[in-house]
């Protein structure tokens, strides 16, 4: 009798692509495992009877004992996750049990920002003038070479966590106090990248492999956080620009040795054309991938395990539609009485989905990063005007109310 076909997911996204995988992963015929530190964070897991092992994934060596005990009971056609803390890792797993898999090397390089912004400097890619810091001497000196406004940020991270615009002084004593003094979690020896805040319209291009899928224009919340508020795709540009933004993104793959599977690279069109913010050696989170699907019909998600478990994928275009998605930003610090509205906005014709991330009596307390979010709308048309429009309508049906902490007493 034939072994079942397993995909092992280490770790996967709690909110955003990690049931999207599961769900992939089913349709292909592949029987998904998670392995995760902690399997609870995962509300869907039971709903969807997915076989979850409690392991430490920053483990290397664990990890191969329990893939190594999984490969006796079934067929391990491939091992990936969603997750850039653990990529690197699942790189190594892939290349102890000979599996198609991303280079650990090249993920740990691009995984470090200032490793990644040398890299890209020594190969010509247009990027931010940047400097390492450790202390606020350091972080002070850095600004005044650069020129104020800098932006600070850990130089390893992801979601925009402890990334922070700084105008003056001031701001950047008071950040760097943030970031040194226990509030910030290091993932790693706390280092702080002190950039230039380049400005001009935001964009991500999508890759897999050596192909640029599409590219997504997208708008943040006020500074001097930068938090997303709307994504559009494709982003309204002309060919040339399109060309521009490509070329530069495709670059970035040689310079830091990516090129097997999905990368996600951030820029802004600044006076000088295009710059590179970050490259993300990973699938991006959602709503890309959802809204590559809505506009172009191509699964990154199911193209990505495929290539996980070394069979052909398909890139190609299925049709072409503008899609867009619309976040749900709380504007105060509260507990959260209710959100309602969800079943009203998935009725406008042309919403692909609505999706709460928090329940009632959440407690919101915001950080001026992607964790602030408490849900998004999707939707799809034709044209960018007509989606616009169903989204305005469709974020317009929805409410939400939160009622401020009780002050502290003196």
């Amino acid at each position: 009798m034939a072994r079942r076909r397993a995909l092992i997911l280490v770790e996967s996204h709690p909110r955003c692509t990690g049931l999207l995988y599961v769900q992939a992963a089913k349709r292909l015929g592949l029987h998904p495992i998670v392995l995760s530190t902690n399997p609870a964070r995962y509300d869907y897991i039971a709903a969807e009877g997915i076989e979850t092992i409690r392991v430490d994934t920053h483990n290397l060596e664990a990890l191969i004992r329990e893939c190594s005990q999984l490969r006796a009971t079934y067929d391990v056609a491939g091992i990936t996750s969603d997750i850039e803390s653990v990529y690197a890792t699942v790189g190594k797993l892939c290349r102890h049990f000979d599996l198609p898999g991303p280079n650990s090397e090249s993920i740990e390089r691009c995984c470090d920002k200032f490793t990644q912004r040398q890299l890209l400097a020594e190969a010509g890619v247009p990027i931010p003038a940047y400097r390492l810091a450790t202390h606020l001497t350091c972080v002070q000196s850095a600004a005044a070479e650069i020129g104020l406004p800098v932006i600070l940020k850990p130089a390893v991270g992801a979601g925009s966590r402890g990334v922070r615009l700084c105008c003056n002084v001031g701001e950047l004593a008071e950040h760097t106090a943030y970031l040194l003094g226990g509030k910030h979690i290091w993932r790693s020896s706390p280092k702080i990248l002190v950039e230039e805040f380049v400005q001009g319209p935001y964009y991500e291009a999508d890759i897999m492999g050596n192909e640029v899928i599409g590219i997504i224009a997208a708008d943040f919340g006020p500074p001097p956080h930068f938090v997303f508020r709307e994504f559009t795709f494709p982003a309204p540009l002309t060919g040339a620009e399109y060309k521009r933004i490509a070329d530069v993104s495709l670059s970035c793959l040689q310079a830091l040795g990516l090129g097997w599977g999905p990368t996600n690279v951030e820029l802004r069109w600044t006076k000088r054309g295009p710059v590179v913010i970050e490259v993300n050696p990973r699938l991006p989170g959602t709503p890309d991938p959802q809204l590559i699907q809505l506009g172009y019909g191509v699964d990154l998600i199911t193209e990505h395990i495929k290539l996980a478990t070394g069979e052909e994928w398909d890139l190609n275009r299925k049709h072409s539609q503008t899609a867009a998605a619309r976040f749900l930003v709380p504007d105060r610090d509260g507990t959260l009485n209710a959100i309602a509205g969800e079943n009203r906005a998935a009725a406008v014709s042309g919403v692909a989905e609505v999706k709460f991330y928090v329940e009632p009596k959440t407690a919101i307390i915001r950080k001026g990063d992607s964790g602030d979010l408490i849900g998004h709308v999707t939707a799809s048309s034709p044209t960018p005007a007509r989606t616009k429009a169903i989204l305005q309508r469709a974020v317009g049906l929805i409410n939400w109310s939160i009622t401020p902490f009780p002050a502290l007493s003196k």
